[in-house]
């Protein structure tokens, strides 16, 4: 299906933010993002407060995502929505709304899959990103996933390896726990790491083989370490804390590249792309980047907002779905678990 005015509404709710974003083809023209702080002070997200706060949240997140679109509901060619994966309850006030929506405008319903948007964010046009070309190699970091996908088309991915336990989001987030960092404690990690030294202190990295990761080995050696160095000085994190910090970062982002260079060795694709909240760490970035003239890679990093959950990339996936006219009923359902 072609048409040079599609203006599609996206909405994203899988986890605890509540986000919409307007497209007009393949441009965002707007995206907002509401953030549920409640969850800061219990270490994690909570699902039920995190449904509650969507429910007071969507409706005026999407009257925003159109006010700063300058675009009316009747100028709304289609609504695409986060379908999976997520929490449960998240998710099912994202999918209702969307459905109501569509059923009340008479517009085709769009359902994406979460992990796909992350990477497929690399082909919303945004002035000075350049978008891979098919095929490529994309690296998608989060706290709930750790993927390496080999994606041939919008619409064609293989996941070529992922974590066997953790993903790197948790091992980021639960080091920060055992140094007594705040939630979320991963960008702080990567805001102390800045100012450490990120061989200070050496961890070593799981075996596991071919193209799969383990992080849940990693995070009991970060324990351990600490434990046993607070025995010796009670003051050794706060002495230590940027040191510690880069250190860990480090060694995670070594077990990253590792794989990486693997999957290029395996599949001869030099064209990667990451996604994910966890695509955000500085370090990561810069490492990423440093490849190109190292091993001669072309690497596509995103915008930083498209990084976290947002509704941009849920966009991006309804247009390319818009065009070939993959569309769904009233009938379909939220997965908090989804194939890929």
């Amino acid at each position: 299906m072609q048409n040079s005015e599609v203006f599609i509404l996206a909405i994203e709710s899988s986890c605890d933010d509540t986000a919409a974003a307007v497209l007009h083809n393949d441009k965002v023209l707007s995206n907002v993002v509401a953030n549920q702080l409640i969850h800061n002070q219990y270490g994690g997200v909570v699902p039920e407060l995190a449904s509650r706060a969507h429910q007071q949240n969507i409706v005026p997140v999407i009257d925003a995502a159109l006010h700063k679109a300058n675009v009316q509901k009747d100028q709304l060619t289609a609504i695409a929505f986060t379908q999976g994966p997520g929490l449960m309850g998240s998710l099912l006030v994202g999918s209702s709304f969307s459905k109501s929506l569509s059923l009340a405008l008479k517009i085709p319903l769009i359902a994406v899959n979460h992990m796909h948007a992350h990477i497929l964010a690399h082909f919303i046009d945004e002035e000075g990103f350049d978008k891979p070309e098919f095929p490529f190699l994309a690296l998608t970091i989060s706290g709930g996933h750790t993927q390496i996908v080999k994606v041939n088309g919008f619409f064609d991915m293989e996941i070529i390896g992922e974590t066997t336990d953790d993903a790197v989001g948790e091992a980021f987030d639960k080091s920060a726990k055992i140094l007594g960092l705040p939630y979320p404690g991963g960008p702080l990690i990567d805001k102390y790491a800045q100012l450490g030294n990120p061989k200070a202190f050496a961890f070593t990295k799981p075996k596991v083989p071919g193209l799969d990761f383990s992080f849940s080995g990693l995070k009991t050696a970060i324990l351990y370490f600490i434990q046993k160095k607070k025995l010796e000085n009670p003051h050794f994190i706060e002495e230590n804390l940027n040191d510690i910090c880069a250190s860990i970062q480090y060694t995670i982002i070594e077990i990253l590249m590792d794989k990486l260079k693997l999957a290029v060795k395996e599949t001869g694709i030099t064209q990667i792309a990451i996604g994910g909240g966890v695509s955000a760490n500085s370090g990561i970035r810069s490492r990423l980047k440093e490849t190109e003239g190292k091993y001669g890679w072309k690497t596509f990093i995103p915008k930083f907002e498209y990084t976290t959950d947002n509704a941009a990339m849920i966009g991006i996936v309804g247009y390319q779905k818009y065009l070939s006219s993959r569309f769904e009923t009233s009938a379909v359902v939220s997965k908090a678990r989804i194939q890929f």
